[in-house]
């Protein structure tokens, strides 16, 4: 009923943009006061600001000039610190995917199905209410730009999620980043040029569109820089791989300064249609650094659960709420920027799953003294950490003691986590753990089942599930395995030897009907021949492989060797149609029958639409 309501809105919305846009361009001037040009809320009728929310993909607390690093050069970052507020100590989780699931929904990320980065962990459940789906409702026009990944396939797409407008792309890392393709809402694209330049381009042009419209606008841009591969312009490049530091900082400091040319972008052209005044904008990264590199003497990297881990910057200006050049003590995280958002735009807040967060908004006002102490808990890897004000305590030593494999910090006198004085504190230790075992046990009530993708919705007939999407069956096979042995963001089947292995993936089916069964594979002219099934409920689609393709590796501009698969080219061929009178949870599952040479095709993609 929500998404309902928001799409209705929108279109209703949008015959009043297009008048007044056309009425500009007649030049019929309107007489309109600036002060409210950032729109009239629609639930309750007072005047909201625009939101600019940029955060960045493996960019570190120490990624910053202002934070203490000699080497990097952030002029628009250290800009917006100095006219806003900077928090001192905000946290967000140790890796991307759930950092952003939190960010989005107020909630940690174990409420909402998220617990991962790949094979569908990293997907959010469509039943969560985020932070785009609230302001549009209230009558703002929603956009993304960038990295999403929470769900590739509708309804956890950002066009399911609240996002009206999304140019990016929705796994978890990009494989290239010059000249690549990206998707529109749903459908892909060529673009030209370096990644966060195109995004910013899309950002830029979207924005200036809802000049003409007098709506406010929220839009999200999650760059997806500075993680893996390594691919830089060169003008960035040049001015840091010649320094004294390792290859890899110097290129994450080269594209994080390409990041603070596009935000001093984006900054320019709120400034150039008169919006300043008008416009929240905050600034923050998903996790700790993604090397080790300066992080201001914190312990810890991404995918710690130590400070350096989920420690990293949050900038907030809204000139006339935020002071400049504040600085912000108290432990704050990335559950609390919807509560916020919700708060400063005057919206009327949607009915949700019970939030974690809590307004930021006294702090910004300068009202810390009312505001409480509180405790902040951080789960990865079956591991966690626990950080109050004082105390850090992290449950990661090597060497079980009396107090099982947690250690305690004190991050007054020990910023940099060197002494563990858990025996020193023992009952600030077990109170802590006490109070993880039970947080731990509240966020995953709902439990981990796979998330199916929804086939045959209304709003997505067509649906690519990618082969590191896939659960590789049965459980440990050794024939059949991906690339990498992770199965990361962009991976696919290979080494399928075996005619008892087979991949498979969680979905559900929404509408029975016929649907057509496309692959994208590749192989010898020894895999000429093989035969492969598509099954999902009751149907099936057979086809024999009867041409060769070998896979063609697409060039990649990286500075430094990645870990990553490369890009390849794919053939895609029909396996056919199947008719299927079922809804529901299943398993659709590609089984390969006949084998004459070594091994089945290489799959990189089953494709699923349905016809009618």
């Amino acid at each position: 009923m929500q998404r309902l309501f928001s799409s209705l809105t929108g279109h209703l919305l949008r015959p009043a943009c297009l008048l007044f846009g056309l009425l500009v361009l007649q030049g019929i001037s309107l007489s309109i006061n600036n002060d409210l040009w950032a729109g009239q809320n629609t639930q309750t009728g007072k005047t909201s600001p625009n939101v600019l929310l940029i955060m960045t993909d493996d960019q570190g607390f120490g990624d910053v000039a202002s934070h203490g690093n000699q080497f990097i050069q952030t002029p628009y970052h250290d800009l917006l610190a100095k006219q806003g507020v900077r928090f001192d100590r905000f946290y967000v989780s140790p890796v991307c995917a759930p950092t952003r699931a939190s960010l989005l929904s107020g909630r940690y990320h174990s409420r909402t199905g998220v617990h991962g980065v790949t094979r569908g962990r990293e997907t959010m459940r469509a039943d969560e209410v985020t932070i785009a789906e609230i302001l549009q409702a209230n009558g703002y026009a929603t956009a993304a730009f960038g990295k999403w990944h929470n769900g590739s396939h509708y309804p956890q797409h950002p066009n399911g999620q609240g996002f009206e407008e999304f140019v990016g792309f929705c796994a978890g890392h990009w494989n290239n980043y010059f000249n690549t393709h990206l998707e529109h809402n749903g459908d892909p694209i060529k673009t030209d040029g370096f990644i966060i330049d195109v995004l910013t381009d899309h950002a830029i042009n979207w924005i200036e569109k809802q000049n003409s419209c007098r709506k406010p606008w929220f839009c999200y841009v999650p760059y997806n820089t500075p993680h893996t591969p390594w691919q830089v312009p060169d003008k960035y490049w040049e001015k840091y791989k010649d320094l004294d530091i390792t290859p890899e900082a110097a290129c994450a400091y080269a594209m994080v300064e390409n990041i603070d040319t596009n935000m001093g972008r984006l900054l320019k052209c709120i400034d150039k249609l008169g919006q300043r005044d008008n416009t929240i904008v905050i600034f923050l990264t998903d996790n700790g650094a993604n090397t080790d590199r300066y992080n201001a003497g914190m312990r810890g990297r991404k995918g710690s659960n130590h400070e350096g881990g989920s420690r990293v910057p949050l900038f907030i200006r809204y000139p006339g709420v935020t002071s400049p050049g504040t600085v912000i003590k108290p432990i704050t995280a990335h559950i609390d920027l919807l509560p916020t958002l919700v708060e400063l735009t005057n919206s009327k807040p949607l009915p949700t799953k019970p939030l974690d967060g809590k307004s930021l908004v006294p702090l910004l006002k300068g009202e810390s003294e009312a505001w409480p102490e509180r405790t902040l808990f951080t789960r990865w890897r079956n591991r966690g950490a626990v950080r109050t004000d004082h105390w850090r305590a992290v449950n990661a030593q090597k060497k079980a003691s009396k107090f099982g494999r947690w250690a305690l910090f004190d991050m007054q006198n020990d910023p940099g986590e060197t002494t563990d004085v858990a025996a020193k504190h023992p009952e600030v230790i077990n109170k802590m753990k006490k109070e993880y075992q039970g947080w731990l046990t509240d966020i995953e009530k709902e439990g981990f089942d796979p998330i199916p993708s929804e086939i045959g919705h209304p709003q997505s007939p067509r649906v690519s599930l990618s082969g590191h999407e896939a659960f590789l069956r049965p459980e440990q096979t050794k024939g059949i395995s991906y690339v990498a042995r992770q199965g990361w963001a962009n991976d696919y089947i290979t080494n399928w030897t075996s005619k008892e292995s087979y991949p498979s993936w969680p979905v559900r089916i929404i509408r029975a009907g016929r649907y057509q069964v496309s692959i994208d594979y590749a192989c010898g002219p020894d895999g000429v021949g093989s035969v492969l099934q598509a099954n999902l409920a009751d149907g099936k689609a057979t086809f024999k492989i009867n041409q060769p393709y070998l896979a063609k590796t697409i060039p990649s501009p990286d500075r430094i060797p990645r870990r990553e698969v490369y890009e390849k080219t794919w053939k895609r061929i029909e396996l056919g149609t199947m008719d299927i009178t079922q809804t529901g949870d299943f398993e659709l599952t590609l089984r390969g029958l006949e084998k004459p040479g070594d091994q089945f095709p290489e799959i990189k993609t089953i494709i699923i639409e349905y016809i009618e």
